[in-house]
Formats: C-alpha cells, structure tokens, sequence
C-alpha cells in the first residue's frame, strides 16, 4: 500500500484490530475517549456532495460551581490544490477561495465560531523549487490582499473568527515577503498578524529561499470566543515556541502546516499532543493533502535525484487537549472538515490537577539560556 493508499491510522485499527482489544488501543493512543459530536444530516450531505470528509468531536471538562462552561467550537480545513501549479495565478487563487469559501459556510452551519486554514491555503507549497517567479506574485497584504477582503467578509456575515495563513508581502517594509497568518475576529475587522518563527532548511523544504524567521513574537489574541496564537507549521518542533504561548495565555494554538510523509509523518501525531500536555491548552495541527506537481524539476543538494513533487501531504489533522486526549485524525488523503466542541475550562482544571504552570521555574531557564546565549558560554558539564 502506497502512502496515497493508505486513508488514515484510524481506518487501519478499525479493519484489523478487533473489539475489545480496539478500545483499549484507542485508549493507549488517544487518551481518554473523545465522544463523537452528531453534525447535521445538511451539513454531512452537502460535505458528500462536494467530495470532502467531515467529522465532529465533543471534549469536555468537568462542571464547576463557580463558573458556567466555556465551549467553543473550531473549525480545521484540509484540503488539496484544485487547479495544476502551473494554471494562471488568478485562476487558482479564485478555485481555491471557491472550495474554502463552501467549506466554511458549511462549518457555519456546523456551529463552527473559530476555525483556521492550512499553511499558505491561498497557493500550491511551492517553496522547494527556489524559484521566485511565478510563486512570490501569490504574496498580498496581510490586511487588504484579496485572501483578507474575501475571509472578512465571511468572518462578518457567520459571526465566526478566522486564521488565515497566506504568503505576505509588506509593502511598508521594502515589500519584504514573510510566512504569516491573519487573525480576523467576527466582526471581520483584522485583529492583527502572526508569523513564523522557525524556518526549516531540511530536504526540499527551502523556505529561507523567501522569508526569514518572524519578527512578531509569541502574539496572543483576545477574541470573543477564547484566547487563540498561531504556531505556524515548524514552530512545532520547538517545545520553546509553544511555551511561550502559553507564557502570554493562549487557550487555542492553532498549527497550519504543509509537511509530508517521507518527512515528518512519525513526528506528526506526537508534537502538536505533548504541547497541548505541557502548557495546558488545546491545540489544533493542519496539514494540506496531496501531491503538488511542479512545472520543473528541482533538487535539494541531497544526492537525491531531481523531481518535480514535495512527497504527499497526508493530512491528518486533529485537535489535542490540555489532558493528553485528542481527535482521531481526517484523512491522509482527502479534503476534510474536522469540528471539535471543546470547553476551555478544561485548561485551568488541568493546570490545578497537574501543576505544570507552577513548577515551570521560568527563572530558572531565563537565567540559563541567558547565558547560553553569551559568546563565551561553556556548557555545563562535569567530567
């Protein structure tokens, strides 16, 4: 079975792992069991006839006395491409404001009150070519490019915020060109914008070819559904990345990313999980679909030979909770609508019950990466 294959982890347990050995195994690799959140016949129906998948979750918190529950429910999109990476720019900019415009007016209809899209889900990932034309001509404002005008719109008209992870080009800045994500509240007035971190120089992934890391810090927005932050795609490899999220007081930790199996698939189900554990808040990981088909062939100084795709984007994406359960994963290799009720009181309930945020002893680490940071440092070892 070929990466393409293979629709999801779940799907393989389902077939082949018997009940009750089959719970027991969710249990090990999920946590807690999730109950399932029943979704409109509607909405399940228009998701068929627009070929994509969609799937709701419920996880909750234990009531309190002293304060009524918070649910919130998020929105993830995965998708693939619609028209050849090599189709007029227009063109498959309009295909894909089409097919995410559909979406969410159906995860409207699901209820949906915060939901993000992928990484750059304006454009084909085309950042492992190194070419610069055509791909930087994707690259709009972060507050009046047509990707914000079109979601804004859509934000206002559902009451819903939404986290739009585009290619920017800052026009006030030299026209600098960075990897960034917009907030819109539901209003659809621009909240702000948060960008990436990390830049990854592994395989074909070539970004710093485009942008260098962000400028923006660990941002935190106040929206009126919950506290939200946007670690985009290879932040999530730096457990300090995520603390510092949790530092300034997110609740949700948005994920969008583009990655691919041969790469990252392994790492995939554990990273976006443990931070959800070690900073007690929810957490949602994005990953396109695919195979995007470029119209020349590229290398990575790898010794591999020259080719024309990344690898397949699988998909997968999922929501983690602060108590170390989570969402079985959409698909590998479909478009996909995941819906997941989650009452943010679960975040400080976790803090009580396992005291992460107070034993954290950020004196203690500010103290010493103080110091690593210094030219003369020596590491700390005793021989």
């Amino acid at each position: 079975m070929s990466a393409e294959q293979c629709e999801s982890l779940e799907s393989v347990l389902e077939k082949y792992v018997p009940q009750p050995e089959l719970a027991e195994v969710k249990r090990i690799l999920y946590g807690k069991p999730v109950k399932e959140l029943e979704l409109s016949e509607a909405t399940v129906s228009r998701a068929g006839d627009e070929d994509y998948q969609v799937a709701g979750w419920r996880m909750t918190a234990d009531p309190e006395e002293t304060r009524p529950a918070r649910e919130v429910r998020i929105g993830l999109i995965q998708n693939k491409i619609v028209l050849p990476t090599d189709a007029p720019i227009g063109q498959q900019v309009t295909a894909l404001q089409k097919k995410i415009g559909a979406i969410i007016e159906n995860a409207a209809r699901s209820g949906v009150t915060i939901i993000c899209l992928q990484e750059a889900w304006t454009m084909p990932f085309a950042f492992c070519t190194r070419e610069k034309h055509p791909w930087t001509q994707f690259a709009e404002s972060a507050e009046t490019g047509a990707s914000t005008v079109f979601l804004a719109d859509l934000a206002a008209r559902y009451r819903m915020v939404i986290v739009s992870p585009i290619l920017e080009r800052d026009e006030d800045h030299g026209d600098t060109i960075w990897n960034t994500a917009v907030i819109i509240d539901h209003t659809g007035r621009v909240m702000g914008k948060t960008r990436k971190n990390h830049i990854p120089r592994v395989g074909d992934f070539n970004e710093s070819t485009y942008y260098m890391e962000g400028n923006t810090g660990h941002k935190v927005f106040d929206t009126i559904y919950g506290r939200i932050a946007v670690n985009i795609c290879y932040g999530r490899h730096h457990p300090q990345n995520w603390m510092m999220y949790g530092v300034n007081g997110a609740e949700i930790v948005f994920n969008p990313s583009a990655t691919v199996g041969g790469l990252s698939e392994p790492m995939w189900s554990i990273e976006a999980r443990n931070a959800a554990i070690a900073n007690s808040y929810f957490t949602c990981a994005i990953n396109r679909v695919g195979t995007e088909s470029f119209p020349r062939e590229f290398s990575s100084g790898d010794g591999k030979p020259a080719h024309k795709d990344f690898g397949h984007f699988y998909g997968s994406s999922y929501v983690a909770a602060p108590d170390g359960s989570r969402t079985p994963g959409l698909s590998r290799i479909r478009d996909g609508l995941l819906v997941a009720s989650v009452d943010l009181n679960m975040c400080r309930q976790i803090k009580d019950k396992w005291c992460f945020r107070m034993t954290q002893r950020l004196d203690l680490y500010a103290e010493s990466l103080a110091m690593a940071t210094k030219a003369d440092y020596k590491p700390d070892i005793v021989q």
